[in-house]
């Protein structure tokens, strides 16, 4: 049998075959012209940075020979030639390293004159306390007021009184006016007895007691060391207190040396 005749196409089919062909010829036609836009934007620039180049060459060459002829470079040698831009790019970067390193090394130096980290600054540093000033004598008992002074007349004395008398309880705490040392005695008209001497020979006598808490050796002022009574040539429970100096001229006074180191007993 005799092949069958190919089919022709129909006048859609030519259409679309039109149309397909028409598009491809003008998406090809846009390839072409951004080839040709990017070549003519590309050759410019290059020969742009090659004339940079050369300009950059030329000037670090005009400088080498300005500072060789100054004496300030050293010629390089014939046979090493430097590229300008990657020598400036170098230089550029070992600037920049040097900076961050001095940066990096004032950050560790330590301020001059720098408080210290426990020393809040502006606030001035705290003294410390002074010690207690400790006075110089302390009372006998711990009762202010005096009875009969020194020097009063009576028939309860053979001349005049010896001392001052403090009009306290019986069984009231006795105690050393300062530092020194004790002993003690018995006296008909004192009755019951503590003397106190001090470091400079000072006495001071605590008479017509009732009993003594420390009988000799070594005390400090204040310490407790007898007990008020009314032995010996007494009417009542009472301190008579008498001071007598160093140089054993006999009694004086002791009100007059209670002032004098800073405590009036009246």
């Amino acid at each position: 049998m005799a092949p069958e005749a190919a089919a022709r196409p129909t006048r859609a089919e030519l259409r679309l075959a039109a149309r397909e062909q028409s598009r491809a010829q003008r998406r090809g036609a846009a390839r072409a012209a951004t080839r040709t836009a990017l070549l003519r934007v590309a050759l410019p620039s290059v020969a742009a940075l090659g004339v940079a180049a050369a300009a950059a060459v030329t000037v670090q060459g005009d400088a080498d020979r300005h500072a060789q002829a100054a004496g300030r470079v050293p010629p390089r040698s014939a046979g090493a030639p430097e590229d300008a831009a990657a020598g400036a790019a170098a230089r550029q970067t070992a600037a920049v390293d040097g900076q961050a390193q001095a940066s990096r090394g004032d950050a560790r130096q330590p301020l001059a004159g720098a408080q210290p980290a426990d020393a809040p600054t502006g606030q001035p540093t705290a003294e410390p306390a002074p010690a207690p000033v400790r006075p110089a004598v302390v009372m006998p008992v711990a009762q202010h007021g005096l009875g009969e002074l020194f020097g009063a007349a009576g028939t309860h004395w053979a001349k005049r009184h010896t001392g001052i008398d403090f009009p306290v309880d019986g069984g009231s705490q006795v105690m050393a006016v300062a530092d020194g040392t004790i002993r003690t005695q018995w006296n008909p008209f004192y009755g019951y007895m503590s003397i106190l001497k001090m470091p400079d020979g000072t006495e001071a006598w605590y008479c017509h007691l009732r009993g003594y808490k420390i009988r000799k050796g070594p005390v400090k002022q204040g310490d407790v060391i007898a007990f008020v009574g009314s032995s010996g040539n007494s009417t009542g429970p009472h301190l008579h207190f008498e001071i007598r100096p160093a140089d054993g001229s006999g009694p004086v006074d002791p009100l007059p040396w209670f002032l004098s180191n800073g405590l009036d007993p009246r």
